[in-house]
């Protein structure tokens, strides 16, 4: 794949749900799911061939409604979460769902004639999480984890997210303006960053290499980090974007690399460099180094890189809602529109080169 050269695949209907395939590291994989009030909405498992940079894809029907949001199993790269929107009695219901892909999934080229979209297999329905049986809480499916999280009052949850951390024991959700983090072991609240917004948060992501480090994004256009060991203001506040920010990621394995994703129908790559777990850079052992290079390291050394905005990508014409690091390759991202347009990028060559050398 050419350096700075996206990928586009088109969807028939409108989208807003992406996730990677989490359990799948050997292939660059994402699942999409459509948002359609008049036809059968649709799963469509992506790949991207990276050494003919081509993409691959299957299209599954999900015949339960609109799909508002899409997980993966992190253990089981055939299971899959959804959380949907169906008619009941003439009134829409929100429902949640676990599936199965079908075990004979075969992805195909997304120009084929043969085209799997005509003749869509079906998911297999492994359970409902009922939200009846839960009330007013919040109930936080990944994997074999689940939990159901009680709040006072009349609750508006909208995101949450599994800390990588703690063993897995540690979740935050989004309510209102709010951030709240839960201990599952004891069902207590450990914090809670009150008007973290001035708006609406909108999504959340945990820094997969500094446990305490947190970012958000909301309907205030900013997106926000926090260390939650003091909550009283953010580390770190970026105001790149011009509309509701619906989508904050952290790389799962470069930290300083962060994506964010709008209403103003522009995606952003941000070099986070101070507040991740390298602020100095990659750093080598002394003993590494020629007499040359110890000069260069020691100047390198002296102060942390500075924060930047890497690339701005334009290749929406719509709300971006979405986006997603790859679970293969590090360097590769994919985003969404809510017009069905799913582009992927990859992290600009020179900077690839600057983080590893």
């Amino acid at each position: 794949m050419e350096d700075d050269a996206p990928v586009i695949y088109g969807l028939e209907f409108q989208a807003r749900a992406l996730t990677a395939q989490t359990a799948e590291t050997d292939a660059i994989r994402f699942l999409v799911g459509t948002q359609s009030l008049k036809f059968e909405n649709q799963i469509h498992v992506i790949e991207f061939d990276d050494e003919n940079n081509i993409i691959n894809k299957n299209v599954l029907l999900h015949q339960a409604g609109e799909i508002w949001h899409i997980g993966a199993s992190p253990a089981d790269k055939a299971v899959l979460t959804t959380c949907y929107n169906k008619t009941s009695d003439s009134r829409v219901v929100s429902c949640a769902a676990v599936w199965r892909m079908p075990c004979d999934l075969e992805t195909e080229s997304h120009e084929s004639p043969d085209d799997s979209a005509h003749n869509p297999q079906a998911l297999e329905l492994l359970c409902h999480l009922d939200d009846s049986t839960y009330g007013n809480s919040l109930a936080a499916n990944c994997g074999s984890n689940t939990a159901t999280l009680e709040g006072k009052g009349q609750l508006k949850f909208t995101s949450g997210k599994w800390s990588p951390h703690h063993n897995s024991s540690q979740f935050a959700t989004a309510n209102e303006t709010a951030i709240r983090a839960w201990d599952l072991r004891t069902m207590s609240q450990i914090y809670c960053i009150e008007n973290a917004h001035g708006q609406l948060v909108r999504d959340l992501d945990f820094n997969p290499n500094r446990q305490y480090y947190l970012a958000s994004c909301g309907d205030d256009c900013k997106v926000k980090f926090w260390d939650v060991r003091n909550v009283q203001e953010p580390v770190k506040t970026l105001e790149d974007h011009s509309h509701w920010v619906w989508s904050v990621r952290y790389n799962h394995s470069h930290d300083q690399l962060v994506l964010t994703a709008s209403s103003d129908s522009r995606l952003i790559l941000s070099n986070m460099v101070s507040i991740s777990s390298e602020p100095f850079g990659h750093l080598v052992d002394d003993d590494e180094l020629s007499e040359g290079e110890d000069n260069h390291q020691e100047e390198k050394n002296k102060e942390p890189l500075k924060d930047s905005v890497v690339s701005t990508y334009e290749e929406h014409e719509d709300s971006v809602y979405a986006a997603e690091w790859s679970s293969a390759d590090p360097w590769l991202f994919a985003s969404l529109s809510y017009d069905g347009r799913l582009v992927i990028n990859r992290v600009p060559r020179a900077l690839k080169y600057r983080i590893l050398l």
